[in-house]
């Protein structure tokens, strides 16, 4: 059992760290490419911080581990609004650009439910995860859409905020060294994520616990540990409105990137207590957020403190029922 906790354990720490250099790199080049902050913001910051979580679902998918495919997804998006928006908002409130409720939240709302619409069949098919995947395509080409029309300067200078500073120097290196650089954090990623399900599924059965719980628990924390990184930063710097933008694209690529890369790789078995409890919980956490920031436009301590104990309540819940 040691050792599938050091697998679970490193496999999360190389997912994190191969993560952001993935981050850097592509914002290097599409600065290279001279895309506008908003627009990187929007769109590549957002699909990198969940590469952990597509590389380890789609490593599930392959590996025939759907509990923890499925479970990664929904979990990370639950432990994205529950633990580090939850944890943020305890440093600091979090302000709420206007942008980020008008465009991007009602997508995961949308998001959330019709995953949640697709599921009740027991399987996630190739044509749904296509779907998906088209989905994907439209909501980046509206993300950048709104980037260069529809948001305020004061809103686009937010979202460009995002872009981590490091890939500024980085974006001054050759092309082919940055290429390289993608393609090594990308090695990166499939090494930590073949650790990390590995290690998952070792101990999983060890516990006894179901593969779904792990994908629910560990492995999406683990998963999660860019979006903490990222968010936790901006809240260290004063910088919380960043939190919440990051957490909300980054959820939305969950879905419709990583359900829909997995499912288009092999059809998803869904368990029947994902489907009754743990999607309803996902959409539950992304319905919270608006009666807790839509008056005010802030995520107060108080909001803070709601989200971190409701989703140690349900990591209680399933703690306590393994199966």
């Amino acid at each position: 059992m040691l050792l599938d906790v050091l697998l679970v354990a490193g496999g999360a720490v190389v997912l994190a760290y191969a993560g952001n250099r993935l981050v850097d790199f592509a914002v290097a080049v599409a600065e290279k490419a001279r895309l506008t902050p908003a627009v990187i913001g929007l769109t590549i910051v957002a699909a990198g911080t969940s590469a952990p979580e597509l590389l380890v679902s789609v490593t599930g998918a392959l590996r025939g581990s759907p509990g923890i495919a499925m479970g990664n997804v929904v979990g990370s998006n639950v432990a994205n609004i529950g633990l580090i928006l939850g944890a943020c908002a305890l440093l600091a409130p979090i302000p709420v650009a206007r942008g980020v409720l008008r465009f991007e939240y009602p997508f995961l709302l949308l998001a959330s439910w019709i995953a949640l619409l697709l599921s009740r069949d027991g399987w996630l098919d190739r044509l749904e995860g296509a779907f998906f995947l088209a989905s994907m395509v439209a909501f980046t080409a509206y993300a950048v859409w709104v980037a260069r029309r529809q948001i305020t300067d004061a809103e686009r200078s937010l979202v460009g905020e995002t872009v981590p500073e490091r890939a500024e120097s980085l974006s001054r290196k050759p092309t082919w060294t940055l290429i390289f650089g993608i393609l090594a954090a990308l090695a990166g990623l499939v090494l930590g994520a073949h650790a990390l399900v590995s290690g998952a599924v070792s101990l999983s059965r060890a516990l006894g616990v179901s593969e779904r719980v792990v994908g629910l628990t560990v492995v999406a924390i683990g998963t999660s540990l860019p979006e903490l990184a990222v968010s936790l930063a901006a809240a260290l710097r004063k910088q919380q409105e960043m939190a919440m933008a990051n957490i909300v694209g980054s959820n939305i690529f969950n879905l419709l990137m990583i359900l829909g890369a997995a499912g288009v790789i092999r059809p998803l078995p869904i368990e029947p207590r994902m489907i009754s409890v743990d999607l309803w919980v996902m959409l539950a956490f992304a319905v919270l957020l608006f009666p807790l920031v839509f008056r005010r436009g802030l995520l107060t301590r108080g909001g803070g403190a709601f989200l971190f104990a409701t989703y140690a309540g349900y990591v209680a819940w399933l703690v306590s029922n393994p199966r």
